[in-house]
C-alpha cells in the first residue's frame, strides 16, 4: 500500500523542495502545490520505473558529493589556467575510453554525469554493451592517468554506493 501511494518517496521529497525553491517565495499555497506535484508525478511515472536502484550505503553519498564538489572547484581553476596560459598548440586534447566495472544503469548515469559536470571533461558516449564510456578530456599528457583517476576517484565509490 505504501509503495503504491509513495512509489518514490525521496523523489517526492526532492520535487517538493525543488518546486519550493523554483517559485522563490514560500507560501502555504506554493507548498501545497509542491506537495501535489511531488506526489502526483512519481505516481504517474511509476510504470516507467519497474526496478528501483538499490543504494546499499547511502551515507557514502555525502562523501561522494563532497569529493565531486571539490573536484569541480579544482577543475575550474585548472581549466581557467589552461585557457589563460596555454597556447592553442600546447593544449593536448584526448578522447579516452574508460572501461566500466559498474553494471547498474543508475550508477553509470551518475558516473557519466559526474565526468561531464567536472570542467575539462565530458562524457560523449556509452558503448552499446554499457562496458565503457567515451570521454573527451580538454588537456592531458597522460590519458591513462585520467582513466585511473576516474576509476579510483569516482567509479570505486559508486560501486560501494550502488553495490
Amino acid at each position: 500500500m505504501f509503495k503504491r501511494i509513495f512509489p518514490h518517496p525521496l523523489l517526492s521529497l526532492l520535487l517538493v523542495i525543488v518546486w519550493t525553491m523554483l517559485v522563490n517565495k514560500f507560501t502555504v499555497g506554493n507548498l501545497v502545490l509542491g506537495v501535489i506535484i511531488g506526489f502526483a508525478l512519481p505516481i504517474m511515472t511509476a510504470a516507467y520505473w519497474p526496478g528501483r536502484p538499490e543504494i546499499k550505503r547511502p551515507i557514502k553519498i555525502v562523501g561522494y558529493i563532497l569529493i565531486v564538489l571539490w573536484d569541480i572547484v579544482v577543475a575550474n581553476v585548472q581549466v581557467a589556467l589552461i585557457i589563460l596560459l596555454k597556447r592553442h598548440k600546447n593544449i593536448h586534447s584526448h578522447w579516452i575510453v574508460v572501461p566500466l566495472e559498474l553494471t547498474s544503469p543508475e550508477a553509470i548515469t551518475v558516473l557519466a554525469g559526474t565526468i561531464t559536470m567536472t570542467p575539462g571533461t565530458v562524457t560523449a558516449l556509452l558503448s552499446a554493451d554499457a562496458g565503457s564510456l567515451l570521454v573527451h578530456c580538454l588537456h592531458t599528457d597522460d590519458p591513462e592517468s585520467v582513466i585511473e583517476e576516474i576509476k579510483s576517484r569516482y567509479e570505486s565509490r559508486l560501486k560501494e554506493i550502488f553495490a
